[in-house]
C-alpha cells in the first residue's frame, strides 16, 4: 500500500498558463465535427435562406416599398444571412454538449487537462468558425442572385464574430441545461427562432408602434442583424454605436456565465 501511494502522484501542469495544444485540438475536433456532415451543417441553412428569399420575392414582387432607401430584396438578403449565422452558431455549441452528455463521451473533455476557460473558448470559437463559413458561402451565392455589395467589411466581420460568439456561448449554457432533445427543441423554438424573426429581419422597426420599438431595441438579435446589414447598406435601423457596445458587454457577460456553469459542473458532474 505504501509503495502504491508513493508511486502514483498527481501530475503538475507543464504547459504554461494556457494549454494551447489542448485548445487547438479541441477546436479542431469541433470544427471537423460539423465539416464531416457539411450538407446538414453548412448547405442546409444556406438552402433555407434561399427558399426564404425566393418565396418572399415571388409573393411580394416589386410592389413592396423601399426599406432604408433600398429595394426590399436588397434589404432582406443580409438579414437572412445574419439570421442563419445566429441560429447555426447556437446549434453547434448546444448540440456539442447535449450529445456529449447523452452519449456519455463528455467525460473525455472533463478528464482532459483543459481548464473551464479553455474548453468554453474552444467550443465557442468553433461555433464562430461555423458562422463565418455560412456567412462567406451565403454572401458568395447571394451575390449572383441579388444586387448586394459589402460597403463596410469591418462591420460585417465584427458583427459576424460577436453574434456567433454570443450565440455560441448561449448554446453552451443550453447544452449544459438540456437533458434530452425535447429540451433543446424548446429553447430553439421558443427563444432563438422567435427572437431572430422579431429582430427586424423582414422589416424596419420604424413601421412598429412606439412601445414595440422600445421592446425591439432591447432584443440583442435586432442589433446583430441590423449591424450586419449595415455592412452592406451603410444604413442602419438603430444606433450602431449603442448596438456595438451592447453586444460587446453581452458577449462578456454570457461567456462568464458559460465559464461559471462549466467550472461548477452544472448537470455534468455528480
Amino acid at each position: 500500500m505504501v509503495e502504491i501511494s508513493t508511486k502514483y502522484k498527481l501530475g503538475i501542469r507543464r504547459f504554461g498558463l494556457v494549454n494551447w495544444i489542448g485548445v487547438w485540438t479541441l477546436y479542431k475536433k469541433e470544427v471537423l465535427r460539423f465539416l464531416i456532415v457539411w450538407v446538414q451543417t453548412l448547405l442546409s441553412p444556406i438552402v433555407s435562406s434561399l427558399l426564404f428569399l425566393l418565396v418572399l420575392s415571388v409573393a411580394i414582387g416589386s410592389g413592396r416599398s423601399d426599406m432604408l432607401g433600398f429595394p426590399f430584396i436588397e434589404f432582406l438578403a443580409p438579414g437572412l444571412i445574419a439570421m442563419q449565422i445566429i441560429q447555426q452558431s447556437f446549434s453547434h455549441s448546444s448540440s456539442s454538449f447535449m450529445i456529449g452528455k447523452i452519449q456519455g463521451n463528455i467525460v473525455d473533455i472533463l478528464y482532459a487537462p483543459l481548464s473551464a476557460g479553455e474548453v468554453t473558448f474552444a467550443v465557442i470559437l468553433a461555433s464562430v468558425t461555423r458562422g463565418f463559413m455560412i456567412g462567406a458561402v451565403s454572401i458568395f451565392i447571394f451575390y449572383f442572385l441579388v444586387d448586394i455589395e459589402i460597403r463596410n467589411f469591418y462591420a460585417v466581420i465584427f458583427y459576424t464574430f460577436v453574434s456567433s460568439f454570443i450565440l455560441g456561448s448561449i448554446g453552451v449554457v443550453a447544452g449544459l441545461w438540456a437533458e434530452k432533445f425535447d429540451h433543446m427543441a424548446s429553447v430553439t423554438n421558443f427563444l432563438i427562432i422567435p427572437l431572430s424573426f422579431l429582430s427586424g429581419t423582414f422589416y424596419t422597426i420604424d413601421n412598429l408602434p412606439d412601445f414595440i420599438q422600445i421592446i425591439s431595441k432591447c432584443n440583442p438579435f435586432f442589433y446583430m442583424i441590423d449591424g450586419f446589414r449595415y455592412g452592406f447598406l451603410n444604413q442602419s435601423d438603430g444606433s450602431i454605436f449603442i448596438g456595438s457596445f451592447y453586444l460587446c458587454i453581452l458577449a462578456l457577460v454570457i461567456w462568464w456565465v458559460t465559464y461559471f456553469l462549466y467550472k461548477k459542473g452544472y448537470k455534468i458532474k455528480s
